[in-house]
């Protein structure tokens, strides 16, 4: 099968603890999941590259299976993987590793992993992983040809990356390098922390740079989000967005799953927001990725015609000097 997205990253076990003391142990987690299972709702042919723990709940890998997710990218880690403390607090949410598991280096794919099959495919996702290995696959992946692509004319896939190193004022020129290799660079407010970033979001997100870069989307969890366009020197911004709240876990990976399935099919990017609008929607509604596996594509449609014109775009008129790195 052609694949349309390919998924690299980790299938992590999470503890969960909400800011009122309520828990969830043992959930099956992962960025890829929330993302995975929201890309399927818009119909994208999804491929997952990952190294599973022996501890990783097989429901959550069946439930992913029998959405015809392409699981021949995942390799067992022969042992327990990483678990994790997911302890939303009120100023943001932190992720500790319990003591004693493999480091995140170890389950964490590298490009020899990425099946051949997999190679062709038009875009490519980064979920959170130490930026070393971000950047060995952001480089590494410039390298690969989309399938059916012109002779003469090599077209390079689009690639998206959800950071796990937050971007901050003394690592900038660090993200530089691996952005160079990127379109798309999507941080959480846990994840975008220098200096204009309370006051002025798009002015953060512009000091941000690459070479190659032409999407920052900042998600803002409860303050919704905004998406910078390099290309057309515009943003988009929206608001958040829940018709439930149980559990914000893989809100925002559901977003981005959501919004490059759409991005892929149209490449209109309001639309494309919306629907991940509405992925993210049903990640809350319920404990870990269940929101998701009990989401319909007729629900998904339904709730993106409900969020019509909720995406503001407007034109940036003062731009960073750092806008003349892009071409």
């Amino acid at each position: 099968m052609a694949l349309d997205l390919v998924l690299l990253g980790n299938l992590l076990v999470d503890d969960i603890v909400l800011g009122d003391g309520v828990t969830r142990m043992g959930e099956a987690g992962g960025a890829m999941l929330y993302a995975s299972l929201a890309a399927r709702l818009w119909g994208a042919r999804v491929g997952l590259v990952t190294i599973a723990g022996s501890d990783y709940p097989q429901a959550a890998l069946d439930a992913l299976a029998e959405r015809g997710i392409d699981l021949s990218g995942a390799r067992p880690l022969g042992r327990p993987g990483v678990r994790t403390w997911l302890l939303h607090e009120p100023g943001g949410r932190r992720v500790l590793h319990h003591r004693g598991g493999p480091s995140h280096l170890e389950v964490s794919p590298a490009l020899q992993d990425v099946p051949a099959s997999y190679r062709g495919a038009p875009a490519f996702h980064l979920s959170p992983m130490p930026i070393e290995r971000q950047r060995e696959l952001a480089t590494g992946i410039a390298g690969f040809e989309v399938q059916g692509s012109p002779a003469g004319r090599a077209q390079r896939p689009f690639v998206s990356l959800d950071p796990h190193e937050p971007a901050r004022e003394g690592n900038l020129d660090a993200w530089g390098g691996v952005l160079d290799h990127v379109d798309a660079f999507a941080p959480s407010e846990d994840e975008l922390r220098i200096d204009q970033t309370l006051g002025d979001p798009a002015a953060a997100v512009e000091r941000v740079l690459g070479s190659r870069l032409r999407f920052a989307v900042f998600k803002r969890g409860g303050k919704g989000g905004l998406l910078l366009d390099r290309s057309n020197r515009e943003i988009f911004e929206w608001p958040a967005r829940a018709w439930r709240v149980v559990d914000p876990t893989g809100a925002g990976d559901a977003f981005m799953g959501g919004f490059l399935a759409g991005w892929l099919e149209h490449a209109d990017i309001a639309r494309a927001i919306e629907q991940g609008i509405a992925c993210a929607s049903f990640a809350i509604e319920d404990w870990g990725a269940r929101g998701l596996m009990a989401a319909t594509p007729g629900a998904a449609a339904g709730r993106c015609a409900e969020l019509s014109a909720v995406v503001q775009r407007t034109t940036r008129r003062a731009f960073m000097l750092g806008w003349n790195r892009h071409p």
